[in-house]
């Protein structure tokens, strides 16, 4: 039977609207012991917030440095700082998460009122001040302002999530997902990830020649628990062009089966506010996991060539994800090697897909074969139809304000020389 606090918490969070599906994680330091059953309380009682632990104390000035070390694995939304039990202490640890953990919300607890006190804690990076005993009112507006902010953000830097999936093998698929993204990073100026989600033998890392990495997107995936940035940063490894990559393993990947649930979710999640576009180099599979990445995307581009098998291919893939609910719209064909001499037309490949073709890539395989033996997708062919025709399609997707003055400034071939 619910208390009379956890009535009201409920109800109060109904009146407010909390947002129940993504709630904000909660560390609480220090708090004395009625402070801690009421933020229990409240947890219990509303979606809007969700504790992962409650530290004793503030530690000593000399354990500080692991303290953060443990906050910075945990990363929570909001810390809850009592102040009353040693405000010196308190207010040395508030400006360290503050300038460390600046993403971190802090939240001062403490019994006095006076304004020098509040503005003391405002200093030290304190976003609230809640006063004891807690107001339940004050509470769950602070944590509005909060959750607020956050989708505030998430809105204005979650990364477009653009998938290339082939019909088969041997469409170019890699090869275009890298073009494109090495595009977007450097003519366009746009912070772009790259992810090799190829669980056997991926390609991209030996395309860019950046084969000296060190671990593995499906290693990150083994390690959710740990993710922050710097953690991230060990598996990034940034190519020429501005592009960054997270490679797939040189070999297959035995462990496959035993990843943790949910978490390739929980890494786009994380991945997608750092970046303004992840373009993802995906196998020819339906699996489920293919399919949560396909329902994440902004784009899915599917890769063809104009061969029967392939474009039959084509027609299977688009006919299972109907079934799986992916919106029409959300899936283009991209027509690879494209020549007017091929057997099979453009018009006949229409009529069997029933959806136009999005983007023609002309045919020049020797010199695509070039930029991969020289490991730069972009500097070798500056003239060449292939590069102009990504070039079109990348300005498309990333073009900035004012982008087109400069073109006209300079031509299309300008934006090569930035």
């Amino acid at each position: 039977m619910k208390s009379m606090l956890e009535h009201e918490l409920s109800n109060l969070s109904s009146r407010e609207g909390f947002d129940s599906g993504d709630p904000l994680s909660v560390m609480g330091i220090s708090l004395d012991d009625e402070t801690s059953r009421f933020l229990s309380v409240f947890a219990s009682a509303t979606p809007s917030i969700r504790v992962l632990s409650q530290m004793l104390s503030y530690r000593s000035d000399q354990d500080q440095d692991a303290f953060l070390e443990q906050l910075g694995q945990v990363m929570p939304d909001i810390c809850f700082l009592d102040l009353d039990r040693n405000r010196r202490s308190a207010v040395v640890l508030a400006e360290r998460i503050h300038e460390s953990r600046p993403a971190t919300a802090i939240f001062a607890v403490s019994s006095q009122s006076q304004p020098n006190a509040i503005l003391e804690a405002m200093r030290c990076g304190c976003s609230e001040y809640l006063i004891k005993p807690i107001d339940r009112d004050q509470l769950a507006n602070a944590i509005m302002r909060i959750s607020g902010r956050r989708k505030e953000k998430q809105d204005r830097t979650r990364a477009q999530l653009l998938t290339f999936m082939g019909a088969k093998g041997g469409c170019g698929t890699t090869t275009l997902a890298i073009q494109l993204a090495a595009l977007l990073a450097n003519s366009c100026s746009r912070s772009t990830l790259l992810l090799d989600l190829h669980s056997d033998f991926g390609d991209a890392a030996l395309y860019l020649k950046l084969t000296k990495t060190k671990y593995h997107f499906f290693e990150l995936l083994e390690n959710t628990d740990r993710m922050d940035a710097d953690f991230l940063q060990s598996f990034v490894t940034r190519h020429s062009s501005g592009l960054d990559l997270i490679p797939a393993p040189e070999g297959s990947v035995e462990t496959r089966e035993s990843l943790p649930v949910g978490a390739l979710a929980r890494t786009l999640d994380f991945l997608r506010p750092r970046y303004e576009f992840m373009v993802v180099d995906l196998p020819p599979s339906l699996n489920e996991d293919n399919i949560s990445v396909i329902r994440d995307s902004d784009q899915l581009y599917l890769v063809t060539v104009a061969e029967v098998s392939a474009v039959r291919n084509v027609v299977r893939q688009l006919e299972y994800l109907q079934k799986r609910d992916i919106p029409r719209d959300k899936i283009q064909v991209v027509l690879n090697r494209h020549s007017k001499r091929n057997v099979v037309t453009d018009a006949q490949i229409e009529r069997v897909i029933e959806q136009k073709i999005f983007w023609r890539i002309p045919n020049q395989y020797p010199q695509v074969v070039k930029t991969i033996h020289e490991g730069d997708p972009i500097a070798q062919l500056p003239n060449s139809e292939v590069t102009r025709s990504l070039q079109q399609w990348a300005e498309v997707i990333g073009r900035k304000p004012g982008m087109e003055d400069k073109k006209k400034e300079g031509g299309i071939l300008g934006l090569w020389s930035r």
